[in-house]
């Protein structure tokens, strides 16, 4: 396991037993890495160019050989991150990669060079939480006081809000006709570089209160102070089925949003279809969402790793081997391992 820290890190791998083990053919929980005791892991991205993956945690960020398993480095304020609490992670067009921060705005890291950059340079906000990246090589920022478009030949920011669903973003998907779609508090929007549209649970986005719980009062909307990112009210889950988590646009041109209580939206141009707890999902909070090559969706819930190939349902969770069951982020590494980054650590899924 890693032990992540300021300092150093210790590379031990520990593979993990699950209770139950699956056939050979199926993927289980083949190891864990701890980085710390009550520390979240955020962010998960691959770096394919140098075959690495960014584990972005709440005391810094990991650079981890895909091939070896063993951490290369770990950054923090003292080598040039903006904030050690890190939300997300990008690659740009030009192999810059990108630390979102909490309250620390966003650094740019290559080759041993950081620049970090804050709303005096143009940044919507200090509060990041994704990009993604455009077929001209530019890039979005989402934050919590809009979408920042990021222009790398010039280095001008431009940014929105008004134009959004609703100022606080927490995931932006590109479509292969190059449409940006941005997820966040309020609901789902689309950009076509032209028009905006929006969707929210008036327009089918998110699933019935299927478990019944108590609907929430924090979107965050108009104040920064209730933002905790905390989904419980009273130690119990609650339901908010506008705030959407995640976003992701597979192959097909299928747009899916992973909500606040309501599970996972998948829409095809027309409509939404919502799936809960009821059809499979181990939770209906969705944090998080990755597809594998083989077109394998997976997603992170409050209560584990869905697994969903289109058919039939499969989740992990802490009694297969996962760390926690709230799974903040997840990743595909070229091998075709999934990671889930929960707190205290990162569980590998393979074969």
């Amino acid at each position: 396991m890693w032990l992540g820290g300021f300092a150093a890190l210790l590379a031990v791998v520990s593979p993990v037993v699950a209770q139950t083990t699956p056939p050979a053919s199926e993927e289980r929980v083949i190891e864990t890495f701890e980085v710390g005791k009550n520390v979240y892991v955020r962010a998960l991205t691959v770096q394919k160019s140098r075959n690495v993956m960014w584990v972005g945690t709440s005391t810094g960020v990991h650079e981890i050989d895909l091939k070896s398993l063993q951490p290369k480095n770990t950054f923090t304020r003292d080598h040039g991150l903006a904030n050690e609490y890190v939300f997300a992670v990008g690659i740009d067009s030009q192999d810059h990669v990108w630390f979102g921060t909490n309250a620390g705005g966003t650094s740019r890291y290559k080759d041993g060079k950081w620049k970090t950059y804050f709303p005096m340079h143009g940044l919507a906000d200090y509060w990041i939480y994704a990009y993604a990246n455009q077929k001209d090589g530019s890039l979005w920022i989402g934050t919590w006081a809009g979408a920042s478009h990021f222009d790398l030949k010039t280095g001008k920011f431009k940014n929105y809000v008004k134009e959004l669903v609703n100022e606080w973003v927490y995931g932006i998907a590109v479509d292969q006709k190059d449409r940006v779609w941005f997820g966040t508090e309020g609901g789902v929007s689309m950009f076509d570089g032209k028009k905006w549209r929006a969707w929210t649970h008036g327009d089918g986005l998110g699933g019935p209160n299927v478990e019944e719980l108590k609907a929430s009062a924090n979107t965050g909307l108009g104040t920064r102070s209730r933002h905790d990112l905390s989904t419980m009210t009273e130690g119990q889950p609650t339901y908010n089925p506008n705030y959407v988590f995640s976003i992701h646009v597979d192959p097909q041109g299928h747009v899916w949003a992973g909500t606040w209580g309501g599970g996972v939206g998948r829409f095809d141009g027309s409509k939404w279809t919502n799936f809960t707890s009821r059809e499979g999902l181990a939770g209906n909070i969705v944090y998080s969402i990755a597809q594998d090559s083989r077109g394998v969706l997976w997603f992170g819930t409050n209560k584990g790793v869905s697994r969903y190939d289109g058919k039939t349902w499969r989740s992990f969770g802490k009694k297969e081997g996962l760390l926690d069951n709230n799974v903040y982020a997840l990743a595909v590494t070229p091998g075709g391992d999934i990671w889930a980054g929960t707190k205290n650590g990162v569980a590998r899924i393979g074969r």
